[in-house]
């Protein structure tokens, strides 16, 4: 890695952290970008408890209620490969900034929402800027940090994820006994969290250099094959998380052990929790594994705890069957951010990235779909048999597949891609 006294990136940065044996919890870097990280769960999470709240205040239904979630979702499908160019060719600092700003505004302008539709359009803009912080912040991740230690910090940011998605739900359902739009001031953190990132965050060195690639060479060096096994995992993970564990196995719990809200409530943030210390030693694991072998043992993980789930005969034992699965995702989601990233060159990382943004909102969005779609026909526990069934074999297939072989022609013509085979 070169280092230039003209040139204070937050590689260098990094780096020199890492040289003194320092933890990266130290670089200012990777303090904002785990406090953006945190706040990414007001997104969804932290709304979720209040939405009956909203369907009373504003008379509206159920399913009109659920577009709330389905906006902010839909929005980042579509949007997220050009945010990821914006990324690339703007610049990573102006668009964490910026969307945190657009986040924590729009967020705080609900507290005077004059109507559900009002609502709804704003939901719209928070999704396109809830794209932008995942996007940089990967991002910003990966330009800064190498190998294990990418794998590491990869690790924490999610970890914080996976904390605050357990832990907002709870502040929100808080929040919302005060008044129905006591909750939406909470995003106005995110305000001078943004004016921060904007002026302590540096580019990383090589960021401008995206301004020089053509279309042609960002297709070449995002089409190779060693991203399908990233991009077809994250949209299944998502699919079987937001399908089988916070869609079917609250109707499981109920109809199984008749449990109460309470309880499922529980289970679910459990799950979640369970990820995070495997997710935060990620990259200790990606010294004797390989990134593609992370994510199988992840499906591995995924599978065993569905069957689990299925063959328990109490609900102690399911319970533990649904954590079996939230650890799978420790090891799975920080190994396919570090496998994209390592695939193509620093200039094209944001787009790399904003594909992957788009394939993980699209497995949140029509994961529930599926599954509430295939259960009509199949009953929740052959259901979560058939998707453990699936998840093993997805292990299986991941393990065995053959690594892509090195074509140094292609490397010559496509100069952002880069040979990844692990």
């Amino acid at each position: 890695m070169e280092q230039t006294q003209d040139t204070s990136s937050s590689k260098a940065e990094a780096d020199s952290d890492s040289d003194e044996g320092r933890s990266p919890l130290r670089s200012s870097l990777v303090q904002i970008i785990l406090a953006s990280t945190l706040l990414a769960p007001l997104g969804v999470p932290f709304l979720s408890p209040t939405l009956p709240v909203l369907r009373d205040v504003f008379l509206v239904s159920e399913a009109e209620t659920s577009l709330l979630i389905s906006a902010y979702f839909v929005v980042g499908i579509a949007f997220s490969p050009f945010i990821g160019m914006v990324v690339d060719r703007l610049g990573r600092r102006p668009v964490l900034g910026g969307s945190l700003l657009i986040f924590g505004l729009s967020g705080g302008m609900l507290f005077f929402a004059p109507s559900f539709l009002f609502i709804l359009g704003v939901r719209v803009i928070q999704g396109t800027a809830a794209a932008g912080l995942f996007i940089t912040t990967v991002t910003l991740i990966s330009d800064s940090f190498d190998g294990v230690e990418r794998n590491n910090v990869l690790g924490m940011n999610g970890a914080v994820l996976a904390l605050g998605a357990a832990a907002l739900p709870i502040l929100g359902g808080a929040l919302i006994a005060f008044s129905w739009n006591t909750p939406f001031l909470a995003y106005l953190v995110a305000v001078p969290l943004g004016f921060i990132a904007l002026k302590f965050i540096q580019e990383p060195d090589g960021v401008q250099q995206a301004n020089k690639i053509s279309i042609r060479e960002t297709i070449g060096a995002l089409s190779q094959r060693a991203m399908i096994v990233p991009y077809s995992a994250s949209v299944v993970i998502e699919i079987l998380f937001f399908g089988a564990i916070l869609t079917s196995l609250p109707f499981f719990l109920t109809n199984a052990y008749g449990v109460s809200t309470v309880i499922i409530g529980l289970v679910l943030s459990v799950t979640s929790i369970s990820s995070v210390p495997f997710s935060i030693r990620n990259g200790y694991f990606t010294r004797y594994l390989s990134n593609s072998r992370l994510i199988a043992l992840g499906f591995l993980l995924h599978g065993v705890g569905l069957v689990m789930t299925w063959l328990a005969s109490s609900l102690l034992l399911t319970a533990l069957g649904a954590v079996i699965f939230g650890t799978g995702v420790g090891f799975s989601v920080p190994a396919i951010d570090s496998r994209i990233t390592n695939c193509v060159t620093k200039e094209h990382r944001g787009e790399a990235l904003s594909i992957r943004n788009s394939a993980t909102f699209l497995g949140r969005t029509t994961g529930p779909l599926i599954f509430a779609a295939i259960a009509q026909v199949t009953g929740y526990p052959l259901l979560l048999l058939g998707a453990g069934f699936f998840s093993v074999a997805l292990a299986v297939l991941i393990t065995f597949l053959p690594s892509p072989k090195r074509e140094e022609s292609n490397r010559e013509s496509v100069p952002g891609r880069v040979y990844c085979p692990g």
